[in-house]
């Protein structure tokens, strides 16, 4: 997927009035200001009100749903290849919100943050919630790349196997 692709579908979201923030790789290129490698599908963390209207709006543009693991998350896939990986939050006090997993307990989100998505600026999770989405499963070199990349620029710890990479 092309940054243009990106921007394309976050317009279409904001259009529609429909609050989400960049997630997953394409959140942490947008926190480094850069695409640093290529991304197969954009993840979106997407307010729990909006989810019914993001999916009739996808739907509406040719979308098919790809796997559903509802209330947790939510697959698309476009025909031409496009995919989007919707994340329902559930809005918090603090700006941030939760996420029912898979056994009923809640993932926080910490309240989201600026970044920048081929110089423009977008929503997307804070350093800090991207390392602790990185954690419970065997990273990818992709995502050790990706973890050393938020060490580096943001100064930050990283946890488990993170922390020993260069």
């Amino acid at each position: 997927m092309t940054a243009d692709e990106v921007l394309r579908m976050l317009d279409l979201l904001e259009t529609h009035r429909i609050r989400v923030w960049v997630d997953g790789g394409w959140g942490i290129d947008a926190l480094l200001g850069e695409q640093t490698r290529p991304h197969s599908d954009l993840d979106l963390s997407i307010v729990s009100d909006d989810l019914d209207s993001a999916l009739a709006l996808f739907t509406s543009e040719g979308f098919e749903t790809l796997r559903d693991d509802l209330p947790t998350a939510i697959a698309m896939r476009h025909p031409d290849g496009r995919e989007v990986d919707l994340h329902p939050v559930q809005l918090t006090p603090d700006g941030g919100g939760d996420q029912i997993q898979p056994d009923g307990s809640l993932w926080h989100y910490d309240r989201p943050v600026t970044g920048s998505i081929a110089g423009r600026d977008v929503t997307c999770l804070s350093p800090e919630t991207q390392v602790r989405a990185h954690l419970g499963f065997e990273p990818r070199s992709e995502h050790i790349a990706d973890m050393g990349r938020l060490r580096d620029l943001f100064g930050i710890e990283l946890p488990g196997p993170y922390g020993t990479t260069n």
